[in-house]
């Protein structure tokens, strides 16, 4: 398997600023051959606060062993809440598409069979992609398309009307948004002709982001006339990634998408920033955290932990051109 960081912006590019250090990256999983493959981005949630490590290497690596190359996306969040986000995440996983598909080739990727798999806000961003994909230009890559091929949307924000979570939009476009912004990012409200092909799953128990998300997307794919597959399954608790063993006992991988979030644990640590008392626990826990030392995420949901397999044979039929 070959493995590597790649920065997705040049020097002088990226300039949002609270990023502590961080700088939006790619974390490959490719195979060691010269076979041309699908390709699998994995962009973990976190609520706009942070990008969870319990989504990505683990992610990534059961598309993998199914033959796709793999990539996990470390994008830019806003944990202390002092730099609303707005159009930063969406501009960093259109570059991550960009460079992916720009650099196909070398990668061994079909530029025509890249599919995101996204969770919880993570899904948000992806979905947001999918239906914003027009908006983001980049100089960088001229003639290269950002458009998703596909998407897996796992218990994903959606909406950012009744059932929505609310942190994951204040992290994103502050408090008090504008009401054209809570409409740009309601991605209900957004689905159009150009939208790509989308998986989605959930559960029925969901106790952070309401279940209604998912089925409000399902409906509006649905009077878009888009093709989407979507499963609710009747119980298990937000952030099930795999919902298999490794994902109970803490066995996700490498924790590098904390990186952003360790910068500030880490300039808290040495008294170089003032951080809210109440955020002060979190960021003990990520400093043991990046020591190597996982924690036990919850009981295997078995019903659940076939989602890969139904989101793998769903994108090899629907999301793949010729």
């Amino acid at each position: 398997m070959l493995h590597e960081r790649i920065n997705i912006w040049e020097e002088g590019e990226y300039t949002y600023p609270a990023a502590f250090g961080f700088q939006p990256n790619l974390r490959t999983y490719l195979h060691e051959d010269a076979e041309t493959r699908p390709c699998v981005l994995v962009i973990p949630g976190g609520g706009y606060r942070m990008v969870s490590p319990t989504e990505g290497e683990i992610v990534a690596k059961r598309f993998y062993e199914k033959g796709c190359q793999a990539f996990v996306g470390t994008y830019t969040t806003n944990f202390l809440g002092i730099a609303d986000l707005h159009m930063q995440p969406l501009r960093d996983i259109s570059r991550m598409m960009r460079l992916i598909r720009g650099q196909a080739e070398k990668f061994h990727i079909a530029p025509n069979r890249i599919v995101l798999c996204g969770f919880s806000a993570g899904a948000h961003l992806c979905g947001s992609l999918c239906v914003h994909w027009k908006d983001v230009q980049d100089g960088a890559y001229p003639g290269v398309s950002n458009r998703p091929d596909g998407a897996i949307l796992s218990y994903p924000v959606i909406t950012s009307g009744a059932f929505a979570h609310r942190d994951s939009f204040n992290a994103l476009i502050g408090p008090e948004p504008k009401a054209e912004e809570l409409e740009y990012m309601s991605l209900e409200k957004q689905v159009n002709a150009d939208t790509p092909p989308i998986f989605l799953w959930q559960t029925a128990t969901d106790e952070l982001v309401p279940v209604e998300n998912s089925y409000l997307m399902a409906m509006a794919l649905k009077k878009a006339k888009i093709p989407f597959e979507h499963h609710v399954f009747p119980k298990g608790i937000h952030g099930l990634s795999l919902a298999n063993d490794d994902w109970a006992e803490g066995r996700f991988g490498e924790p590098y998408c904390l990186e952003q979030i360790m910068g500030i644990a880490k300039a808290y640590q040495n008294g170089e920033i003032q951080v809210p008392e109440q955020a002060k626990d979190f960021l003990n826990l990520f400093l043991h955290f990046s020591d190597g030392d996982g924690f036990p995420a919850g009981k295997t949901v078995p019903e659940v932990s076939v989602w890969p397999d139904l989101a793998d044979t769903w994108m090899r039929e629907n999301c793949f051109s010729e």
